[in-house]
């Protein structure tokens, strides 16, 4: 989630955008209201969370950003055709991988700990529980075992049998302005205050050099960006010298990097966002009688914020979801059921890195 602070004329590309993500709103409301509920494993699979919880917290002890990483597969499987654990799929002569569309390609990451939370949840309830749900309870649990709030998980979606590798490629990214970004959160239904709430995942996780080096060296005429605080700008520069390493990982939160809390907000405020995007959520001149606000009560209210977030996390993950008898709940969630396995392989890493965030 991110973009940058320069102007964004409707040209032919804005206009295709604005088709594209009509034509995505449209699939998105003709779908019927997800029926989901929190007490859905009660009876077949009880301990799902505490399975769930026991795996993240046995991934982060070698892994401390793993919970930023899988809040934000949450995130981006949701925006792409809704929450039905498409982007677990790998490539197979049938299916082209959302893994290497350009924000999740070499950025992504914890797939890994998905597939062991998944032998973890097969072993005690076989063939129950979605990898749809799993995203879900993994997404809760990162936050809260990160000092965020709690909320109460709905659950029963089902897994898709497709992967959407072009309706990966118009995720939010780092490079968007504040308008491209309302335009996305509200072509799968999510308003302003879900877009600055759900934008505090950033108060945990890491990004690379390349997301954000534009803002330091070459802005505007060769100056760097003037919403971006001096000292803060200077830090930067010394982690990410100009035609230095592009892969170096950065805290998105300077200040409390690994603790979901609203941090976040404050560093705005005091104009040390990481992201063009999200600076644009307060800095921006032509967002701020709609973002701005949301920014500055965040600042003030932690309670405000978490209440925010859950609402809007609620909101996200009943976006598009299979229940009932569609879709299927996959025995593996990198290939869908009956299929012989991925027909062929590539790797992340060798792939060029393209992407926008690494958290």
């Amino acid at each position: 989630m991110a973009s940058s602070s320069f102007a964004c004329p409707f040209s032919a590309v804005s206009v295709s955008l604005l088709l594209m993500l009509s034509l995505i709103a449209l699939m998105h409301f003709d779908k019927c209201e997800a029926q989901l509920s929190p007490t859905f494993y009660d009876n077949t699979c009880p301990n799902v969370s505490a399975i769930v919880r026991e795996q993240l917290l046995l991934a982060q002890r070698s892994d401390p950003r793993i919970f930023a990483s899988l809040i934000r597969l949450f995130f981006h499987d949701c925006f792409t055709n809704g929450c039905e654990a498409s982007l677990l799929l790998d490539n197979t002569t049938e299916i082209k991988s959302e893994k290497f569309a350009l924000p999740n390609n070499n950025s992504a990451r914890g797939y890994e700990v998905i597939d062991a939370v998944k032998t973890a949840v097969e072993n005690s309830c076989p063939g129950i529980v979605s990898c749809a749900d799993i995203l879900a309870i993994a997404a809760e649990a990162s936050v809260h075992l990160s000092y965020g709030p709690h909320w109460t998980v709905p659950l029963g979606r089902r897994d898709g049998r497709m992967a959407y590798f072009n309706a990966a490629s118009i995720l939010p990214g780092p490079f968007d302005n504040v308008t491209v970004l309302q335009q996305k959160f509200a072509a799968v239904g999510l308003n302003d205050i879900d877009l600055v709430s759900l934008s505090g995942a950033h108060t945990f996780g890491r990004a690379q050099c390349f997301t954000f080096r534009h803002r330091l060296y070459n802005f505007s005429n060769g100056n760097p960006d003037p919403s971006l605080n001096t000292t803060y700008l200077a830090k930067l520069r010394q982690r990410c010298p100009d035609g230095g390493n592009r892969t170096v990982l950065n805290n998105l939160d300077p200040v409390t990097p690994d603790v979901f809390d609203n941090k976040y907000y404050t560093n705005l405020q005091n104009l040390k966002g990481l992201l063009t995007t999200d600076q644009d959520l307060l800095s921006a001149a032509d967002t701020n009688a709609s973002t701005a606000p949301y920014v500055n009560r965040f600042a003030a209210d932690k309670k405000v914020f978490f209440d925010s977030f859950v609402e809007g996390m609620i909101k996200m993950g009943n976006i598009e979801v299979l229940t009932g008898s569609s879709g299927e709940v996959r025995k593996n969630c990198r290939v869908v059921n009956g299929a012989s396995g991925p027909q062929f392989e590539i790797r992340l890493r060798d792939v060029e890195a393209s992407s926008a965030e690494e958290i």
